[in-house]
């Protein structure tokens, strides 16, 4: 075994030196333009594309090698039992591409450690780790593709995929990368046999490659239904681009105006105050709250939403969140030198939350910063160089950002909105109590816009939720209208519910060609990922012929399976498992059965 590693490595030695060489060059320079450990998460995700590619084409050169009969059975024939040949080149290749994918990260965040002013924290240490394990599980599926072919090649991409979709963060991320390695592994072992094109003839081997092919398929359902909705587009009659959409609908109402969408609001309100609202809405100028905080950013995670850093240009120094000690690290632009820490008042206390830069508010002096973390808005004082908190939303609530209204000043939570006296966030640095808290008549990932005006007694409020009413994860479409008082009542004045603007083939299209693959993709997605208060919907009930054509297609797919396994090169307990898959899965396990396991 060590002798077959040994001639691996020694066979791709110099490929994987010019890739580290070519890898750590490329680093260094982008390092002396940008800080890399501050990019946002796109920058990261085009990165890690690339360590996917090279490893994926590693995977199809190294095992596409050995895939001509000779070779393969040379290479079976070997005094090893089969797994350990498989386990032989799995760690020449894991070698490999940490010499070429790991190290140049590795050699980076020491030099920027120690020989830069920027922050480096444990989360960036990390990510070496997580670089490698996609490079090798893109190994793991360009090998396993390599070896049984073209038609199974998206039972192991679509584990790829899963790494993609995730919402976990920091270690939950490297424990979702290890699943998929895990199972990618034994996807590999159980393809090496001397009869590659055989299937699993074992019920453990046959459901570990039944489900993710079962699952590409029903994702190759998903492709199909946007290249249908494609055509929909071209067609000219898609919601989305029709000239002037159906009135009454959702999408009408999104596509108005400030004013429009607050006079749609008070449409049909039987309200005494109704007529006068109206009238105000006209004469007034309607605005909304600025979000500035759309990802909720978690402590430790891999990547930023956005650069965690702001500059104070009155004294030239850039300020920097770190994760680990939670305080913000600063340094000088011009010498390049750390020049202090700053955290929360006179203490320097950490922050009790990641915070984010925001925009400024009124009145704020040269070089202050508005950081916004968790429940609270902080304001960053450049003459004092210290952090105040400013404003602070109820205990469990995600602040979000705001802006002026007339002379107060408007905050958003996730669960609600607050009003303050804009006079008193620029007289001074302390604490300011909202005069006036709103609760939000919705769900935040429901929201699709927010709209207000000041009015004499208080304040005119518009909330329009159908920001996902076109999938089966939104909310019915409303529109209510809320006139807020001085005193702080909350009155209703109007709620209106709007028609859905897509059928309902349309909007449960993810769950109905296969409920229980629907449910384990959402469960995969969701693994190891806390809460997202910014994606909580209230999802409108389900119609029952949705329900009914989900349990039917169940059904067809099972009678169908008894029919194609019977024709298929199937052990039988792998036809069993086959049969059970078709009934629980639905049609993309019968489409899978169909393409990956060959005839009799």
């Amino acid at each position: 075994m060590f002798d077959l590693i040994k001639s691996e490595l020694v066979r791709f030695r110099g490929w994987a030196a010019a890739l580290a060489g070519v890898h750590i060059i490329a680093l260094g320079f982008m390092s002396r333009l940008v800080d890399m450990a501050q990019q946002p998460l796109i920058v990261h995700w085009v990165i890690g594309g690339v360590y996917a590619l090279v490893g994926l084409l590693f995977g199809l050169y190294q095992l596409g090698t050995y895939r001509k009969p000779s070779q393969w059975l040379n290479l079976l024939h070997r005094p090893l039992p089969q797994q350990r040949i498989a386990a032989a080149l799995a760690i020449a290749a894991a070698l490999l591409l940490a010499l070429a994918v790991a190290l140049p990260i590795a050699l980076i965040a020491l030099w920027q450690d120690t020989m830069t002013a920027r922050v480096v924290d444990l989360r960036h240490w990390l990510l070496p780790l997580s670089a490698w394990l996609i490079a090798l599980c893109a190994w793991m599926a360009g090998a396993f593709s390599a070896l049984r072919g073209v038609r199974h090649a998206g039972t192991a991409l679509v584990l790829l995929a899963w790494i993609i979709t995730s919402r976990a963060f920091g270690f939950g991320v490297l424990a979702v990368e290890g699943i998929v390695l895990a199972w990618l592994a034994m996807l590999l072992l159980g393809a090496f046999k001397p009869d590659l094109s055989a299937p699993p003839r074992s019920l453990a081997g046959t459901l570990v490659a039944a489900l993710p092919a079962a699952m590409a398929a029903y994702l190759l359902v998903m492709l199909c239904f946007i290249a249908i909705e494609f055509a929909w587009i071209a067609q000219g009659s898609h919601p989305n681009n029709t000239t002037t959409p159906p009135p009454g609908g959702h999408n009408f109402v999104e596509k108005l105006d400030n004013r429009g969408r607050m006079l749609a609001a008070l449409q049909d309100s039987h309200d005494p105050d109704a007529a006068l609202l109206r009238e105000q809405v006209k004469l007034s100028d309607p605005q909304g709250i600025d979000v500035q905080v759309p990802v909720l950013p978690r402590k430790n995670e891999l990547a930023n939403f956005r650069p965690m850093e702001f500059d104070d240009g009155h004294r030239n120094v850039r300020w920097v969140f770190s994760h680990d000690d939670m305080r913000l690290h600063g340094y000088d632009l011009a010498m390049r030198k750390p020049v202090g820490v700053v955290g929360v008042g006179a203490a320097n206390a950490p922050f009790p939350a990641v915070a984010l830069p925001g925009a400024g508010l009124r009145g704020m002096g040269e070089g202050d910063a508005v950081l916004v973390g968790g429940n609270t808005l902080y304001q960053y004082v450049s003459e004092t160089r210290q952090v105040f908190p400013r404003v602070g939303a109820r205990s469990g609530e995600t602040l979000l950002g705001g802006g002026p209204v007339g002379e107060t000043v408007a905050m958003m939570s996730d669960k609600a909105i607050y009003f303050l006296d804009g006079r008193a966030l620029v007289e001074n640095q302390l604490p300011v109590t909202p005069r006036l808290r709103v609760q939000m008549p919705g769900a935040m990932g429901d929201l699709r816009n927010l709209d207000l005006i000041e009015l004499v007694d208080g304040y005119l409020i518009t909330f329009l939720y159908s920001a996902k009413s076109h999938a089966n994860t939104g909310a019915a479409p409303y529109l209510v209208a809320l006139h807020v008082h001085d005193d702080g009542r909350v009155e209703t004045v109007n709620r209106r519910a709007l028609d859905f603007d897509y059928p309902a083939l349309y909007r449960y299209s993810a769950w109905w060609p296969s409920p229980v693959l629907y449910a384990i993709r959402e469960a995969a997605r969701d693994l190891f990922a806390p809460a997202m208060p910014l994606d909580a919907t209230a999802p409108a009930p389900m119609p029952r012929s949705i329900l009914w054509l989900g349990i039917g297609l169940c059904l067809l797919s099972l009678v169908a399976a008894l029919r194609v396994s019977a024709n298929r090169v199937l052990s039988m307990p792998a036809r069993i498992a086959w049969i059970v898959a078709c009934g629980v899965l639905g049609l993309p396990a019968l489409a899978a059965l169909w393409l990956t396991v060959p005839r009799r």
